[in-house]
């Protein structure tokens, strides 16, 4: 743990933490009052919004109210064909999760991309809660980054939210020639309006950590975000909390080096991210760096959803550990490890020692639940996060993996299970590839599930899933005790598209989602 000789932020926070509590201690999220404080783009002092206004812009005053908003009815799903020999543009999937629908668990519309080999994976909105109480804004865009082809799709889903149409592309030139950077991954929505998109590396494939800066109602790049002399040596993930004046991002691995699956040569090369980043949110300047581990490779990074709270959970994906960050009294950040995933001792696989991958981690609305996906042992897990430094698992559910029986994995070694698993089936359907993007719920009570992580990794770890495709799935959630629990009425089969098998990824709601919004 880091103390306080750390590498303190360039500038004091403009927004403090008002419950005063002490690192690892938050005050419970469950007793907040039912309002919200915010900033209006271009104001730096917060004002109180009752919870309850009437029209107040896109999203919702708080995160508890976010929790009371309408069950989900679609998602939208992007799909993609690279890498899987069909010659196929990506797609946008929208898919029917209504029960009461004729068409549940049914892919309803399908929008193609213009381009082959885009490689789509992770999406944003252009804007969000944080926008919350701009009666001028509204959610209608949805913001596809390319991480292959650094391409930006804007998707209009506002005229039609069951049948989305393209309304905008943004060509990777220009944000070569703008920004200097390539690699796109992660899509927030600012206070402002802009909307903001994280990348892992420069026009060559190097690795460079950077963001670039859309304009909110144009989707016109603005430049980079950043600013200084410094940037992270890679990137990927990020969450931004203006009350601590911080942006936090994540480390993947060189573009180029990864960009045709993982070599396990690369691993002590450096070449793989160890590192969260912190900014200055105000001055845009990077001002420290927390190593979580060699080869670590933290990908998703998550704030609690309490704009009072200064912590979070990441996961690490190679190390297959879940780290806490916090603030710490002396104003600067650090990391604790609290949770390990044990690899296990196998034969028949690429390593003798296997790692779990967690892959995608995210927090329930009410700060209570910590739920992540193991890509490569299959299991997706549920944890009681009430004590922040203390995650308790209280669910655990297998959906596929690399070490069910009669595979040609054989565990000689395993710290967790007694025997392995069996393989999962569903409606028939033996499942290819482990669980991946995972989306919760509003009200904390399903959550979905894709098998795909990256169309390179997809065809060297799981080539039946390149055969076969991807599905989409349901976990049932138990929200009192914990405890999860598979929906078998429920499967999206990507392997059955018109267009042949393809790959499904992150998973967002029309009206935002526990990964999409930050409350400011």
């Amino acid at each position: 743990m880091q103390g306080c000789g750390g590498w303190l932020p360039a500038s004091s926070a403009l927004w403090s933490s008002k419950s005063g509590s002490a690192p690892g201690h938050s005050e419970s999220f469950l007793h907040m009052e039912m309002s919200v404080v915010f900033s209006l783009p271009g104001e730096g002092s917060f004002s109180p919004l009752p919870a309850q206004c009437g029209e107040c812009g896109p999203g919702y005053a708080s995160p508890l109210d976010a929790m009371k908003g309408p069950r989900e009815e679609i998602v939208y799903v992007p799909c993609i064909y690279r890498n899987t020999g069909r010659g196929k543009p990506d797609f946008l999937a929208t898919v029917d999760v209504d029960p009461k629908s004729p068409h549940y668990s049914q892919v309803i519309h399908r929008l193609p991309m213009p381009n082959l080999g885009d490689e789509l994976h992770h999406s944003g909105w252009n804007t969000c809660s944080s926008c919350f109480g701009d009666t001028t804004k509204k959610r209608n865009r949805l913001i596809l980054p390319s991480l292959i082809s650094s391409r930006i799709y804007v998707v209009d889903v506002g005229t039609d939210p069951r049948a989305p149409r393209l309304f905008k592309v943004v060509n990777p030139e220009d944000v070569f020639w703008q920004c200097d950077l390539g690699y796109l991954h992660t899509s927030h929505c600012l206070g402002s309006g802009e909307v903001m998109i994280s990348t892992l590396g420069d026009p060559a494939g190097n690795g460079k950590g950077g963001f670039v800066l859309l304009d909110g109602e144009t989707f016109n790049i603005k430049g980079n975000w950043e600013k200084g002399d410094k940037s992270p040596p890679m990137g990927y993930d990020f969450w931004y909390q203006p009350r601590h004046n911080v942006l936090i991002s994540t480390e993947w691995g060189i573009p180029k080096c990864l960009g045709y699956g993982f070599n396990p040569n690369d691993l002590k090369k450096g070449r793989y991210g160890r590192r969260l980043n912190v900014w200055d949110w105000t001055t845009h300047t990077y001002v420290q760096a927390i190593d979580v581990g060699e080869d670590a490779a933290p990908l998703e990074i998550r704030f609690l959803h309490n704009p009072d709270a200064a912590e979070g959970f990441v996961g690490c994906t190679i190390s297959s550990a879940i780290h806490r960050f916090y603030k710490t009294e002396c104003g600067d950040w650090a990391a604790e490890k609290v949770i390990q995933v044990p690899s296990k001792k196998v034969k028949g696989w690429l390593l003798p020692d296997m790692p779990s991958f967690i892959t995608d981690i995210l927090l329930s609305l009410d700060d209570r639940f910590l739920y992540f996906s193991n890509w490569i042992h299959g299991d997706v897990r549920q944890y009681d996060i009430s004590d922040t430094r203390r995650p308790r698992l209280v669910g655990q559910v297998f959906v596929g993996g690399s070490i069910s029986k009669g595979g040609p994995v054989v565990v000689l070694k395993d710290e967790e299970l007694q025997s392995q698993p069996e393989p999962f089936v569903i409606q028939g359907k033996k499942v290819a590839g482990g669980p991946q993007m995972i989306q919760l719920s509003l009200d904390g009570k399903r959550l979905y599930v894709t098998t795909s992580l990256y169309s390179a990794w997809d065809r060297q770890f799981y080539p039946d899933l390149i055969r076969d495709g991807s599905v989409m799935l349901q976990i049932d959630v138990d929200t009192e005790k914990g405890g999860l629990t598979v929906n078998r009425d429920f499967l999206v089969d990507f392997g059955k598209e018109p267009g042949g098998p393809c790959m499904a990824h992150e998973m967002r709601y029309p009206g935002g989602d526990c990964t999409s919004d930050i409350w400011v």
